[in-house]
């Protein structure tokens, strides 16, 4: 068999392989038909390339048809690899990147292939330049003056109209870019005006408790001031991104187009990247953050029930409800946050943990007395040694308790005074309540008088339970006593005791006694020898009272010398 009559099968066997194992596939078949044939090779496959038609596909550039490819290269066919270098020729033209001088030919033993610095433009085969009977190299250097014949022809006039185009385009651009600027304008102003009009009405200050934090004319003024700040950053957002559009347009300035972009997509891909990084931190965080406020809630919930006696619990008295659920919210909440801590963001970062160490360094080094205050208000409270409203007495002050801390406790005088008095000062020092018995027999009041021995002791009883019965808000039951505190010299101390509910009237209770003591001891004639006096009587009686004199009893008189009898009596 001729080697021409075994090419075109041996072609159409190879029609559908990779090229890669051609070359080996017409070696394998050449060296079978050696032995039969003893023609020229150069004759043979001269005339099997004659007997074989090639379609031409054309490669164009600028409209040009440069030249024609009528084989396959590869996987690739000649239709395929003419639109392939077309479209890498006009790509570099609209990009502006061509330039003759880049052009180069590369050539090893498959193919010679035409460069512009990196990038493949062409590549002829063997084959290809056999069809046209050339040499691949000699083929190649046709192709590339082509080319840059048709670049210069073409490129002034393609060109200019493309400049024209493109400064059309940024025209149309800035057109635009003032078309929406005013009418920003217009529509922030209109809607200032629509708000104003529609929602006046909602402008009536912030203000809390009583202090106007916020005027209704600064709030008109604070929207006016938030509307334009919206304003700026929209316009400066649109011309902002209307500049790597116009510098999109040249290629000279397409990289500061990227570079424009890069600066907001950058930033925005990193928060975007973090946040769905962070998404599973976030739910551990919602799950802990939901778990305390749940268990705080509850907490709550108990601890109003005790509070209003609804809930009692053995050993537990109601006023310790409040305290105890601040120390057990602020312990879940310090726990919780324990718990958050590694998943906040930055939490790991040396500038968080050296903040956390200068904020504990600063809480340790100035709070010792703040918190023996504090340690000293909790243990006040578990001592129930008073609570709001009671009278005390600590150390030299007397008042009603009007506010307690964790620091501190006031008190409001009689005088109305508020005493402000640290809480370790209290556990340091002496507490007297006057209210804890209110609610029970009451509290006594007391009060001391001192009465000759001349009048008889069950006469002064009676005369200052009298009083203290007829003195407002004192109890009838537990009915007042008295009590003979001492036997001075001159005199007997009887103190009058009477209970009350109303510790926080003392010394309205007070006054009202000491004036009707005053009262009943007047009227019944008896002196109240405080402070007591000397007094010259006649006769000297005894200063018992009368129930105890003899019968008949008369005082002696006074024997008085003149002076003349005493010079009678002289020698």
């Amino acid at each position: 068999m001729r080697i021409k009559e075994i090419f075109p099968v041996m072609n159409d066997f190879c029609h559908n392989l990779n090229l890669m194992y051609k070359p080996f596939l017409l070696l394998f078949f050449l060296m079978l038909s050696l032995p039969a044939t003893q023609v020229n090779a150069q004759e043979t496959a001269s005339d099997s390339l004659e007997s074989v038609e090639y379609e031409a596909s054309p490669v164009l550039f600028y409209e040009d048809t440069l030249f024609f490819i009528r084989t396959k290269f590869g996987p690739y066919s000649a239709e395929e690899r003419a639109k392939n270098q077309s479209e890498r020729l006009n790509l570099l033209t609209e990009d502006e990147a061509f330039d003759t001088a880049k052009i180069n030919i590369i050539e090893d033993e498959l193919s010679a292939e035409i460069l512009h610095g990196d990038l493949v433009l062409a590549s002829i085969t063997t084959l290809d330049a056999k069809l046209l009977g050339k040499d691949k190299n000699e083929l190649a250097q046709e192709y590339a003056t082509a080319i840059k014949d048709s670049y210069v022809k073409n490129h002034g006039e393609k060109s200019l109209i493309k400049n024209l185009i493109r400064t059309g385009i940024i025209l149309g651009i800035l057109i635009v870019l003032l078309i929406l600027v005013k009418y920003i304008n217009k529509g922030f102003n209109s809607l200032i005006n629509f708000i104003l009009r529609k929602w006046r009405n909602y402008f009536r200050g912030i203000k809390i408790k009583n202090i106007e934090v916020l005027s209704a004319k600064k709030e008109e003024r604070l929207l006016f001031v938030i509307m334009r700040i919206l304003k700026v950053i929209l316009i400066f957002t649109l011309i902002y991104l209307s500049l790597p559009i116009a510098f999109s347009i040249f290629p000279a300035t397409k990289g500061l187009s990227s570079i424009l972009l890069n600066y907001v997509i950058s930033p925005l891909k990193s928060i975007g990247i973090s946040f769905f990084g962070y998404i599973p931190e976030m739910i551990m965080i919602l799950i802990a953050c939901s778990i305390a406020y749940y268990l705080v809630k509850g907490i709550n919930l108990i601890s109003a029930e005790v509070a209003n006696g609804n809930l009692s619990i053995p050993g537990f008295y109601p006023e310790w409800a409040k305290p105890t659920f601040n120390l057990v919210k602020m312990l879940v909440i310090a726990f919780t946050f324990i718990v958050i801590f590694p998943y906040l963001p930055g939490s790991d970062s040396p500038a968080f943990q050296g903040v956390s160490v200068f904020l504990g360094l600063l809480i340790s080094l100035g709070s010792s007395s703040a918190i023996s205050n504090i340690i000293a208000g909790l243990v006040i409270i578990y001592m129930r040694a008073f609570k709001l409203g009671d009278r005390v007495k600590i150390g030299e002050t007397t008042g009603d308790v009007i506010e307690k801390t964790m620091l501190v406790t006031r008190l409001r005088t009689i005088k109305n005074e508020e005493v402000t008095i640290p809480n370790a000062s209290i556990l340091n020092g002496r507490t007297i309540n006057y209210s804890a018995e209110a609610n029970g027999p009451g509290l006594i009041l007391h009060t001391t008088i001192t009465i000759g021995y001349d009048v008889e002791w069950r006469q002064v009883h009676e005369l200052l339970i009298g009083a203290a019965l007829k003195t407002d808000m004192v109890l009838k039951e537990p009915k007042p006593f008295v009590l003979q505190t001492s036997l001075d010299d001159f005199y007997v101390s009887y103190q009058i005791n009477a209970y009350t509910a109303t510790p926080e009237k003392a010394a309205q209770i007070y006054s009202e006694l000491h004036s009707l003591i005053q009262d009943a001891f007047n009227e019944a004639g008896v002196e109240i020898m405080s402070p007591h006096f000397r007094a010259a009587r006649d006769g000297n009686p005894l200063a018992v009272p009368p129930s105890y004199l003899p019968e008949g009893y008369v005082p002696p008189s006074f024997k008085i010398k003149s002076s003349a009898e005493n010079q009678e009596q002289k020698p």
